[in-house]
């Protein structure tokens, strides 16, 4: 008698451990510009390992759309951007938790095309009669886009390229309109191009040509998961993350 209720508390302990295992983790939903989804992915995988309890929804797609979707609401637990003005939009509409904003990365401008094709020599020549058509982020809502519009306005092209843009939703259309020669040039992030492989680099845009390419993080004040969505950030900050980002070309901006 004894035996069997040994091997049935047993069983039972076991069982119990094997559902506990089983429970689902926590999911935090982490939304983020569509430049970083490499980057995200090396990061996202080394933080998995070091905290298997909390399971990452990746939502990537431009800046802009993304701060829309917060604002409506969207249950978003982090989000990082390509560019301080959306993140300084929903700040200002208190939709962030106080003190989580962090500016975490930069990056840089650059103008790419086909590889093998003719080319234009850099930004200045987009106004050139033989470069009919430029891919852009919409400006709107693609912090690239809006870099780019203020890279032409530098060089006093604005008026020359406006009827040869073409408008894509993110950075990652733009290098795709450009890998597959729908366009002469486009303009990316260094990071995009570099990692890539499919378009030639034509020319970085200089400094002070544009505001500088900024990705701040932050916890959205509603988030689900708030604690989990701290152990994210603070993770965003480690050096095991600085080295994963800094391979992937990101310059590293959160002090340490």
């Amino acid at each position: 008698m004894k035996r069997q209720i040994i091997k049935y508390l047993l069983g039972s302990a076991i069982a119990f451990a094997a559902a506990i295992s089983s429970l689902p983790a926590q999911t935090i939903v982490v939304s983020a510009a569509a430049s970083l989804k490499e980057a995200l992915a090396d990061v996202n995988a080394a933080f998995s390992a070091r905290n298997p309890g909390i399971a990452i929804d990746l939502n990537l797609a431009g800046s802009g759309a993304l701060q829309q979707q917060i604002e409506q609401g969207a249950p978003v637990d982090v989000f990082i951007s390509a560019a301080t003005r959306q993140m300084d939009a929903l700040n200002a509409k208190g939709l962030l938790l106080e003190g989580s904003v962090f500016d975490l990365l930069g990056n840089k401008v650059v103008l790419v095309g086909p590889p093998g094709a003719t080319a234009p020599a850099g930004f200045a020549a987009l106004a050139d009669a033989s470069v009919k058509h430029i891919a852009i982020g919409e400006p709107g809502s693609v912090p690239a886009g809006q870099y780019a519009q203020q890279i032409f306005a530098f060089y006093k092209i604005t008026e020359a390229v406006k009827p040869k843009l073409i408008f894509a939703k993110d950075v990652r259309m733009v290098l795709t309109y450009a890998e597959t020669g729908n366009v002469d040039a486009g303009v990316v992030y260094m990071t995009d191009a570099k990692q890539s492989g499919k378009v030639a680099i034509l020319a970085e845009a200089p400094a002070g040509s544009h505001d500088p390419v900024v990705y701040p993080a932050a916890i959205i004040k509603t988030a689900r998961q708030p604690a989990a969505a701290q152990t994210y950030l603070a993770f965003l900050k480690s050096t095991e993350a600085a080295e994963l980002f800094t391979k992937r070309g990101f310059e590293i901006l959160t002090k340490r």
